[in-house]
């Protein structure tokens, strides 16, 4: 970078720094938002578009400069508004801003549809100060369009690498771009969406923290939609702390969004849960079977010596616990039942520029372009549109209300209840599907690096609502091992 002022810490402070120390920093003239903005722009142009080439960004937004420029104005006048004024933000590239940027949820198909107007979580990022920097890339679809594609790879912008091992280790998906672009420094935090591990698994991925909030607690309006029961958005950063402090930021209840009236402590700042001692006398279940078995030998002595962490540091661990139906064979009726309703719903609204209007439209639409589109088929998108889009089928009925009591009643409120559990301690994002069924939150934090550097997350769920719980849990135990490092780009080559 040019600028003499700020070409050092672009390279020494912007990748581990924290919203904090930015907050910190702009307040005491180090930095500006618009620097900031400057800064985060060189490392995309350095290391997502060039070096190890991690194409986790998909475009930038023309007026971030200028917003940064406005929120330094206001600050100068009137002080921060909060603990986001100026700090910049990506968003995935599925959720909705009303300005000149795209989204498209990674399919060419949508390469030119412009939102109408901002989402819920744009809007109240916006509200909060932040920048929305750009958008990022994603598994196509969030990877509901065929079995087979692999994570991090959509139409409209090819495949994502992990920073920690480009080419060799899964980036993990669907919010692929998001967790690739936080671990590489290249914005200070993002936000992802998760049906069933779309957010923890890029998170474990890339030895970042990432939030599965409870349905509801976070808006789904204006967010290009997979299941309407299951669908949630959340913060993706290098620490608990800003994970938190950007979650305090899209709790407000909606009313375009009924999910969001039963939230019984909206708009809750979550800093204060950040207690260095907050494993004492947590009550933590560890989920083994069968999850540890997806796991080498090396990645599961990484979990013994969390889970001895976590006993060192004041929690109480229960060493094996049963989740009861983990090992039977759940199905996914209800997400191709409601997909096809939910998407056409979405795409009625899109402008002129779009002429998809219904599922039944996009399968057309690449079916013309097969040997661009369906590179990894759409065998999803096929058997969603089978569905009539009513909701009245009695295998969704059946199938919805079983995922409901194996998951919530009979599933992971018994095991809480039995054991008197505050939260559950699974590897990386193995276990989302319970929990995403249930709409239950769960946190994953970095627990450390195989010796080939691969990294393994530790995950944390709980019951609705109880994200405070979780992230005093995860503050803990970061606190206590602290095993975070900014990856080196050790690029290797890209496997076919």
């Amino acid at each position: 970078m040019n600028h003499p002022k700020l070409s050092g810490l672009v390279e020494e402070w912007l990748p581990n720094v924290t919203i904090e120390e930015l907050q910190v920093a702009m307040e005491n003239g180090k930095v500006t938002s618009k620097e900031l903005v400057l800064m985060y722009l060189h490392r995309i142009s350095k290391y997502d578009k060039n070096g190890p080439k991690l194409n986790s960004i998909l475009e930038v937004n023309p007026d971030a400069e200028f917003i940064a420029d406005a929120l330094d104005f206001e600050r100068k006048k009137n002080g921060a508004r909060g603990p986001l004024h100026g700090i910049p933000i990506l968003l995935k590239d599925n959720i909705d801003t009303g300005d000149m940027m795209h989204t498209s949820a990674g399919s060419l198909a949508l390469e030119h549809h412009v939102a109408a107007e901002d989402s819920a979580v744009a809007s109240q990022l916006r509200k909060a100060g932040a920048v929305i920097l750009g958008k990022t890339n994603m598994t196509e679809w969030a990877n509901f369009m065929t079995e087979k594609i692999p994570n991090g790879y959509s139409s409209r912008g090819g495949q994502v690498l992990n920073p920690y091992g480009p080419g060799e280790f899964d980036v993990g998906g669907s919010s692929s771009g998001s967790g690739a672009a936080v671990a590489a420094g290249l914005a200070a935090a993002a936000i992802g969406t998760e049906t069933s591990g779309s957010i923890l698994s890029p998170a474990s991925s890339n030895s970042i923290v990432g939030i599965k909030p409870t349905v509801g607690l976070t808006s789904r309006r204006g967010i290009i939609p997979i299941s309407f029961s299951q669908d949630t958005a959340g913060p993706m950063a290098r620490s608990v702390t800003d994970a938190a402090i950007l979650l305090g930021a899209l709790t407000e209840t909606d009313d375009q969004d009924p999910a969001t009236l039963a939230n019984p402590e909206p708009g809750i700042s979550y800093t204060s849960f950040l207690l260095k001692e907050g494993l004492n006398g947590m009550r933590i279940g560890v989920a083994r079977d069968p999850y540890f078995t997806y796991f080498s030998d090396e990645e599961s002595l990484l979990m013994e010596e969390a889970i001895a962490s976590l006993r060192e540091n004041g929690a109480e661990v229960l060493g094996s616990i049963e989740i009861p139906f983990a090992k039977e064979e759940w199905d996914y009726h209800t997400l191709f039942y409601e997909f096809k309703p939910s998407l056409n719903a979405y795409l009625r609204k899109t402008g002129a520029s779009v002429p998809i209007k219904s599922l039944k439209d996009l399968i057309a639409f690449n079916e013309k372009d097969s040997s661009k589109m369906l590179k990894h088929k759409q065998t999803v998108l096929e058997e969603s549109e089978k569905h009539s889009g009513t909701l009245t089928e009695e295998e969704y009925i059946s199938s919805r209300e079983k995922d409901l009591y194996r998951s919530r009643e009979g599933g992971l409120d018994a095991v809480m209840r039995e054991h008197n559990l505050d939260a559950i301690l699974t590897p990386n994002n193995f276990a989302a599907g319970i929990p995403a069924k249930a709409g239950y939150p769960s946190i994953t934090v970095p627990a450390g690096y195989t010796n080939q550097g691969k990294p393994v997350g530790a995950t944390f769920t709980a019951r609705a609502f109880e994200e405070s719980t979780l992230i005093q849990i995860a503050y803990g135990y970061e606190q206590a091992t602290k095993h975070r490092k900014a990856p080196t780009f050790q690029r290797k080559e890209v496997k076919s």
